[in-house]
């Protein structure tokens, strides 16, 4: 199978926001994938375009989007719309996920049954998704954080009195704020439809975790408490030395065998699971 490229598309998000994403289309398609990104990330970021040209050169249409709160502007990859990034929720991402599944289908992009991809907090987003969606066919995630829950008391508390908490984005070197709306939703919700345990003890769909044994950012552990929740129904892989990044930084030239090992392993869940089911 080969690609003909990326094709950009922009749809409305949520409020007056944005969703602005590309979609790689193999000739004969036989299955399509919807890819998330995390928190800080974007659909260009780092290991996705390699791994969305890996899904198309195996024939499965590969389709990756900025959140429309990602903060990420018209080009793709430069944080330039901070008052989004703050506003942003795992509800709205989630309102996003729905609306680019809607397009994907209304152009012909998925069909009856389609793959789900999440890295990080997208694979969060992701699993909450599939849990609810009986069209996602197959869903791996990468480096998943197991609880929406990720400060500690005294982080809370000064987001309480400041009104924002500072996230300071290494890569750009910019100092992001998030307002108090993720901190609300995540008080109100965590235990409820939030509850990322939950939704994998009620996942129906074949779903491959993957996660980092070196994972310095979300702890292995986390990939190890999904897959028990799952109660046996979830695969887990675990990638010797990996981090989690998979060892590769935004704008990667070559793979590390790290990132090949788990884009070989995910790329063939998919073809096996979606190939009869689109």
């Amino acid at each position: 199978m080969t690609s003909v490229g990326a094709e950009r598309f922009d749809i409305p998000g949520t409020g007056s926001r944005v969703i602005r994403g590309e979609v790689r289309l193999p000739t004969n398609p036989k299955g399509s994938v919807v890819l998330l990104h995390g928190f800080k990330g974007f659909a260009r970021f780092a290991f996705f375009p390699y791994l969305a040209e890996q899904l198309a050169a195996a024939g499965l249409t590969a389709v990756t989007f900025n959140f429309s709160g990602s903060g990420v502007g018209d080009d793709l990859e430069t944080f330039d719309d901070p008052d989004a990034f703050a506003e942003n929720t795992f509800t709205r991402e989630g309102q996003d996920v729905s609306r680019v599944v809607a397009e994907a289908e209304r152009r012909g992009w998925t069909g009856p049954q389609f793959g789900l991809f999440g890295h990080s907090r997208g694979g969060a987003t992701a699993l909450l998704h599939a849990s609810r969606d009986a069209r996602v066919g197959a869903l791996a995630t990468w480096s998943s954080i197991a609880s929406v829950r990720r400060w500690t008391d005294a982080q809370e508390a000064e987001w309480r009195t400041r009104g924002y908490l500072e996230v300071p984005n290494t890569r750009t070197g910019q100092t992001l704020r998030l307002s108090t709306a993720l901190l609300d939703e995540t008080d109100e919700h965590a235990l409820g439809r939030l509850n990322l345990k939950l939704a994998a003890a009620t996942l129906l769909c074949p779903w491959l975790i993957v996660h980092g044994a070196a994972d310095e950012t979300v702890p292995f552990a986390e990939g190890e408490q999904l897959a028990e929740s799952s109660e046996g129904r979830a695969e887990l892989l675990s990638i010797a030395g990996a981090t989690h990044t998979f060892n590769v930084a935004h704008g990667m030239t070559t793979p590390s065998a790290q990132l090949r090992e788990a884009a070989e392993r995910t790329v063939g869940f998919y073809v096996n699971r979606l190939a009869k089911r689109s």
